[in-house]
């Protein structure tokens, strides 16, 4: 039997699909797995703001011991079994009324965020279920994708919001953070639970399980790892599920899910030994939070819709407080607004439940508009860089230096040795006509060791190494079995623009990342040997060379800046590009060169494999930072909504680098240190975050969700989207509003027609105090806050009327801000954006 029939019918035996159609011959019609939500709500909507310490969707005993042990064996869920089997039988109900007799595979049953369920149809079939008045819609499955020891100390958390609650180890306690990502290694010291003295109950809230398999055994999970599942039923139906490769289980089989899990809540002080060395002590932003896993990317292919709404969906069950996704589409959703899609839809369900999310931006940067986090309700996060840097370089004999990269440590001191190039010492038997890609050096057979030992050896490094056909671990393999000094790659003139991450060495080594600096090298190398004049052969090597290593840290002034990679604004409301009147990103987070745990047989960087950290970079690595800071905030104010953490986050962010200069951004992908500009809000939304303001912001604007659907509604032709995705009806929301009418901490406005008012409330968090209302106005627009002073006790709520004209006709972005003066000290900061403007000369008129 197949592994993807075996795997069904596993799924099968678990309660996981109802299946009238296991297998499918290549005579079947063509099939495809769609996302049906019914008209009737979610448990959530019959619920309302679910109140977490209560015992209404509690599960099992008061003990933890025993809700541990029993969630390692049972199939149940926060909301307790009575209403989710309902629905389910009620699904069944519907397919086999509508389907009679006709072959399907219904995967998940969604019952608690959304009512419906993911089924593999065909066409014809999907859209009978379409046509049924118990059904408001039929989406087809659509792919996702995936998009630190130094960052705690950058961010200020050791003697700031650490400090605040008591020190790292109770930063984050009684948090529950949701994982939508390739699983994790349980096995790592990141996520024991046996790192401190102080109690470490499982919060009461959660009752989430941990499923057990040969490669997740009873036992992984613990008072850190309190919850782990995996969702893959859209993924084997598709038949590219590689159980060898991918783990039908919670374990992460990639490197993504254990890295991000522990950028936010890894435990403190674990110590980061990377091929030998030591590059200090790893921590995640708040270390005593709670981790609950739910797999549902793979190494292999990517995922799945179907199964990340799943994913969501127990995630919420189980009473998780924060969801962090490091994923985003791998396509724009069609239709007439990006916010209707089934995983946004979802998430939206998520914040009513009183659940923080937070998502990566998508590293499809520097272009506008191509951010790939798209609703209001959700905090998308970009990449900056912090300001910890490694840097390795190398000494030629004529003087010359030339920077690179490596993790590896350098040569003797004040010893120059020997450069050889791997093309000019091969054996007998080894010839370039025989092997064109002998030069990479990936098999010591080829070469004369006589040649090679105790000298540089100098190896290329092509596309192929980008591809994964060749490794740096092999070609140190033939470095050290031909006992080489150190190793030297220089790149190949054809790998243009390809940023490269330091790469650990276990030896004395360099990877020289341009192919100008390579030339340089090179032609050094060239002019200094002495070579036979009819074999061409090196009669004499003349090169010499030291290395200086790679293994310290430097630090430097210049950070954070948004990276080249990190997805921009503005906000494309549509298929079409039309721009929406919401500011994404909402900020940028540290993501550049970020050390974190890695899986024990992680390979989604081959650089780490077989490692316990890894070096990542990207926006999934600035997601788990806020997801992390975020459990402080909701560990400090418990009763915080979804929006207030956003708040606090947003309007205490910092606008400029170490140096005291404005945070820059990268504006290419070649040479992105040569091509940067000052930061504007569709960089990094409100700017970088400032972790120990967040905690006392002094005043937050909070929106709910009632507003959020004001604004779906407000979206012309909405209405019956709306309907079909929440049971909801437009008719309750009289008062639609636009993106810019929503309370956000920020204001975009896409048309400034002439003139605009719009209003923002503020709720005041900390004691009484007076403010002072100062604004820098977008070029092109004049501009009005009133009141410009006002004072505020706890709990009150002041309105700000904010009026914008416009003076110039333009089309290009401009932007300004809002600062909002404490007399206690709290500062807020809310960023404005007006793209286009309209003008009318009423004396021309």
């Amino acid at each position: 039997m197949g592994s993807v029939s075996w795997l069904l019918l596993v799924l099968v035996s678990m309660g996981m699909v109802v299946c009238t159609w296991c297998q499918n011959s290549s005579s079947e019609a063509i099939t495809a797995v769609y996302i049906v939500t019914l008209k009737q709500a979610p448990v959530v909507h019959d619920y309302g703001v679910l109140k977490k310490e209560t015992n209404v969707f509690r599960h099992g005993g008061s003990g933890k011991s025993n809700r541990m042990d029993k969630a390692r064996h049972r199939n149940t869920s926060r909301s307790g079994g009575s209403s989710g089997s309902y629905i389910a039988r009620v699904h069944d109900s519907l397919l086999k009324k509508v389907l009679k007799g006709e072959k399907y595979l219904k995967l998940y049953s969604y019952h608690y965020l959304i009512n419906g369920f993911a089924v593999l149809v065909t066409p014809q079939q999907a859209d009978k279920l379409s046509q049924r008045t118990e059904v408001a819609n039929v989406v087809l499955d659509f792919s996702v994708r995936t998009a630190t020891t130094h960052t705690p100390q950058f961010l200020g958390l050791p003697n700031g919001a650490w400090a605040q609650r008591g020190g790292y180890d109770s930063a984050g306690e009684g948090v529950v953070i949701g994982f939508i990502d390739t699983g994790i290694d349980p096995t790592h010291p990141s996520f024991a639970d046996d790192v401190s003295d102080r109690p470490y109950p499982v919060p009461a809230h959660y009752s989430g399980i941990c499923e057990v398999t040969p490669d997740f055994p009873s036992g992984s999970c613990n008072r850190k790892l309190v919850g782990a599942r995996h969702f893959a039923a859209s993924a084997i139906t598709r038949g590219i599920f590689n159980a060898s490769q991918d783990y039908a289980s919670p374990f992460d089989g990639d490197g993504h899910g254990t890295h991000t899990a522990s950028v936010a809540a890894g435990n403190h002080g674990i110590p980061v030994i990377v091929s030998g060395h030591h590059f200090g002590n790893a921590s995640g932003m708040a270390p005593r939070s709670h981790i609950a896993v739910y797999k549902s990317l793979y190494k292999s292919f990517g995922g799945f819709a179907a199964d990340v709404v799943a994913a969501i969906d127990q995630a919420a069950q189980d009473g998780v407080d924060i969801i962090s996704l490091s994923i985003t589409p791998n396509r724009r959703p069609p239709g007439i607004a990006t916010f209707f899609n089934p995983i946004d839809m979802a998430l939206l369900s998520a914040v009513k439940a009183g659940i923080f999310v937070v998502q990566a931006a998508g590293n499809t940067g520097p272009a506008p508009k191509s951010v790939s986090s798209f609703s209001p309700w959700i905090f998308t996060v970009g990449a900056a860089a912090h300001d910890r840097v490694y840097q390795n370089s190398i000494v030629l004999g004529n003087n010359r230096s030339i920077a690179g990269v490596g993790l590896a440590p350098g040569t003797d001191k004040d010893t120059m040795y020997k450069l050889v190039s791997a093309l000019d010492v091969l054996n007998n038997d080894t010839s370039i006509s025989k092997d064109m890609y002998v030069g990479e050096c990936q098999d010591s057979t080829n070469f004369d060791p006589d040649h090679v030992q105790g000298n540089l050896l100098i190896c290329s490094y092509s596309i192929r190494f980008v591809l994964g056909l060749s490794t740096i671990q092999q070609a140190l393999e033939t470095a050290n079995n031909l006992s080489a000094a150190g190793i030297v790659f220089y790149m190949d003139p054809f790998v243009i623009g390809f940023q490269l991450n330091p790469t650990p060495l276990k030896m004395p080594g360099i990877i020289i990342p341009t192919s100008d600096d390579s030339k340089i090298l090179l032609q050094y190398y060239n002019s200094s040997v002495e070579r036979d004049g009819q074999t061409k052969q090196v009669v004499t090597f003349g090169a010499t060379a030291s290395i200086l290593g790679g293994l310290k840290a430097n630090y430097s002034f210049s950070a954070p800046k948004v990276m080249y990679y990190s997805a921009r604004g503005p906000d494309p409301e549509d298929s079409s590009l039309t721009n929406a009147d919401i500011l994404k990103p909402n900020l940028v987070a540290p993501g550049n060169f970020i050390w974190a745990a890695w899986s024990s047989v992680g390979t989604d960087s081959m650089e780490f494999e077989g490692e316990n950290f890894a070096m990542m970079s990207g926006t999934s690595m600035a997601a788990p930072h806020i997801a992390g800071l975020a459990a402080l905030i909701k560990q400090n104010f418990p009763s915080f909504s979804p929006s207030a953490i956003a708040s606090a986050l947003s309007t205490t962010a910092s606008l400029y680098d170490k140096n005291g200069g404005p945070i820059m951004a990268q504006r290419a992908y070649a040479n992105p240190d040569q091509n940067q500009s000052p930061a504007t809000p569709f960089d990094m939304g409100s700017g970088f975050v400032n972790a120990t303001a967040a905690l006392n912001p002094g005043l937050i604007l909070d929106s709910s969700y009632d507003d959020y659907m004001s604004f779906l509604c407000g979206i012309n032709g909405s209405a019956p989207i709306v309907w079909n995705y929440t049971g909801q009806s437009c008719w309750a929301y009289n008062n639609t509003i636009s993106g810019a009418d929503l309370n956000l901490p920020s204001i975009t406005i896409v048309t400034l027609n002439s003139s605009r008012t719009v209003q923002r409330t503020v709720t005041n968090i900390a004691g009484n105090e007076t403010y002072s209302v100062g604004w820098s106005a977008p070029y092109g627009v004049s501009m009005k806050v009133a009141p410009t002073r006002f004072t505020i006790a706890n709990g009150q709520r002041q309105v700000l009327s904010v009026s914008f004209n416009a003076t110039i006709n333009s089309s290009s972005a401009t932007f300004g801000r809002i600062g909002l003066f404490g007399t206690q000290g709290h500062a807020a900061n809310i960023p404005l954006s007006v793209m286009v403007k309209i003008f009318y000369n009423s004396t021309n008129s």
